[in-house]
């Protein structure tokens, strides 16, 4: 869904080829979905030449280790979200894609859909007034405990799996990176969330609220709440719109609901990853946008009084 479909309709994208701990597994997944190359181990897939780019969506402890030998290889990198295990490994990555000529996209695929662009000019246009609060919500039910998001030892938790999200878009629809105000989580064990709640503050004044889960009382959620002095935007479902989404406005102009393209938000993100590494085109999600967003999500993780995350 993220990949492997978006590029089959992208004439300029071809996925060509995949590496696996488990060369068996690499060569059912390459027939399933006609790959043409297979690598039994990640060093020989980053170092094969006829690669222009690396999809990185390994476990969130190991984002920065293998983005860093992408780059070392000089590959172009759209690695997921979150970038890395915590804010001090982020900027590694970032300090070392600045030097690199190289791209480097986290894949917050959501920035890149006309939902997203369009809540963008809404807040830009004062339709909303000054802002006065930004809530976003991510949570979804996740019982599997034995689930690598669960794992402490590669960098799991709700706030790094679900809540790297909400901090994303409470930093895009809020206007910049907040302070972390208070945080408190609901343990699945002494260092895992299941569930966080975090209270922001924005350098213009207004506030914001995070709330994440895999597993809690709120099964599923995924909801945005833009405040302002002379309106308000709600938007349900704004990370996966071409399932299901709607974008309802009151303000002093009236009320209204916006609906949008149904393409695949990954769809959106590979045309803008293929349009950086082919033309140099810009991409929103960049390595410094990165850092801020972990530096937040290390933040609520303090605040609630657990470990940061850690690679390895």
């Amino acid at each position: 869904m993220a990949l492997i479909k978006p590029a089959q309709r992208n004439v300029e994208v071809v996925v060509a080829a995949v590496a696996a701990r488990d060369a068996a597994r690499a060569r059912a997944f390459a027939a399933k979905h006609d790959i043409a190359r297979v690598h039994d181990s990640y060093d020989t897939l980053i170092a094969d030449a006829d690669l222009d780019a690396v999809y990185n969506p390994l476990p969130n402890s190991l984002h920065g280790r293998w983005t860093r030998a992408a780059l070392a290889a000089g590959k172009h990198v759209l690695c997921e979200k979150p970038f890395t295990a915590n804010a001090a490994e982020a900027r590694e990555v970032a300090d070392l894609a600045a030097t690199s000529g190289r791209v480097v996209m986290e894949a917050f695929h959501y920035s890149y859909h006309p939902l997203t662009v369009r809540i963008g000019q809404i807040i830009a246009s004062g339709e909303l007034g000054n802002l006065q609060r930004v809530e976003a919500t991510l949570c979804y039910p996740l019982p599997m405990f034995s689930d690598i998001r669960y794992d402490y030892s590669l960098a799991g938790g709700a706030t790094m799996d679900a809540g790297c999200y909400a901090v994303h878009m409470a930093r895009t629809f809020g206007g910049g990176t907040p302070k972390v105000v208070a945080a408190q989580a609901k343990l699945r064990d002494r260092r895992i969330d299941r569930a966080m709640t975090a209270e922001l503050r924005f350098a213009g004044g207004h506030t914001g609220r995070i709330h994440c889960s895999m597993w809690s009382s709120n099964l599923l959620q995924i909801s945005a709440k833009v405040l302002g002095e002379r309106g308000e935007l709600r938007v349900l479902n704004p990370v996966m719109p071409q399932f299901f989404h709607r974008l309802a406005v009151r303000s002093t102009e009236g009320k209204r609901v916006e609906r949008f393209s149904r393409r695949p938000s990954y769809a959106y993100q590979l045309d803008a990853f293929a349009a950086a590494v082919l033309r140099g085109e810009t991409v929103k999600t960049t390595p410094h946008d990165a850092v801020e967003n972990m530096t937040v999500i290390d933040a609520i993780y303090r605040a609630a009084g657990l470990p940061l995350r850690e690679p390895t």
